[in-house]
Parts: structure tokens; sequence; C-alpha cells
């Protein structure tokens, strides 16, 4: 493998995020969670590589770091080891043969799912509540379930798919 690179040696993508990625996380501030605003600015540089940003905002006066919130916070891992870690997941393979293809702990695998469905979680809450239209307007293009467990043995009176319908929370589809 001529071309191949380890992990320690990938360096992260160049050039920063712009600012307007970035919402303050302050929830007392009138600037709280909108995006692509002028009140943010860079206070400082920090990190072992001077690689974070810590940003300011202007209306609230908080300074937080460009990792906050993010799979990155509190993380030692590069960049690049957690796209990876992402990438891997995300076509289907298990943690086990995550953490043996990126060459990190199993548990580290575990932290970042633990996370990324944290934050998955809230975008999905927060979605909801953007929408323009009453949830019954929404519409599943698929919808996977099972009622039964493998063995042909029911978990429970109405589980799943069936007790969705049978309790009136969903239209049975034809």
């Amino acid at each position: 493998m001529g071309n191949a690179r380890s992990l320690s040696q990938e360096r992260p993508p160049t050039g920063e995020l712009p600012l307007g990625f970035f919402a303050c996380p302050n929830p007392d501030c009138e600037a709280f969670n909108r995006f692509g605003g002028d009140n943010l600015s860079v206070a400082e540089h920090m990190g072992k590589e001077k690689a974070i940003r810590r940003l300011y905002c202007r209306c609230c006066k908080t300074r937080f770091s460009e990792r906050q919130g993010s799979l990155l916070e509190y993380s030692k891992l590069p960049l690049p080891a957690v796209v990876r870690i992402v990438k891997c997941l995300g076509h289907g393979c298990s943690m086990e043969a995550t953490a043996d293809i990126c060459e990190v702990d199993a548990r580290t695998v575990q932290r970042i799912v633990d996370r990324g469905g944290t934050r998955a979680e809230d975008f999905h809450r927060l979605s909801l509540e953007r929408l323009q239209e009453p949830l019954e307007a929404v519409q599943m293009d698929e919808l996977h379930g099972r009622v039964a467990e493998k063995d042909g043995e029911k978990r429970g009176r109405l589980r799943g798919v069936a007790g969705w319908v049978a309790r009136g929370v969903m239209s049975p589809w034809k």
C-alpha cells in the first residue's frame, strides 16, 4: 500500500468554517440559534496547536468554543478520524468493525454514536417545531417495522405499526 496514510499523517481540511455556520448557544440571547448573523467574531484561538477558535457573541457577550455542541466537543481525535468513524457507521459497519477500521477503541465509537444520536434527536425536534404545516399533513414514504420477534412470538399486545394503527395514531394504508 504505497499511498496509504495512517490517521496520524492525515491533516484536517484546510480553511476554517465561516462564522455563518455558527450560532450563539446561549438560550437567553436574542441571537440564539440564529445562523448567518453578524453577531459572532473570533475572540481567540485555543488548543494544543491553536486550531480551535473561541467565538464571541456581541449580543449577549458570551464566549464559546466553535466545537461546542458538535461531535468534536471534548474530543482529542483529529477531525479526519471522526469523519472516518461517521462514514463507516453510515455505510452500515458495526461498532467493532468501525473501531478496527479507524484504529480506535470501541468505546470511542460508542461515545460518538451517543453524541451523534443526541444531536440528531435535537435536530429532529427543532425541525418538527419549525414546521409550517400541521403534522397531519406529513406523509411517510416508507414504513419499516417489526410486529413480532423473529421466532414468531409476539413481544406484547399491540406493538410496532399494528399498535399505531389500532390506537388511531396512524391510519391504515392501502
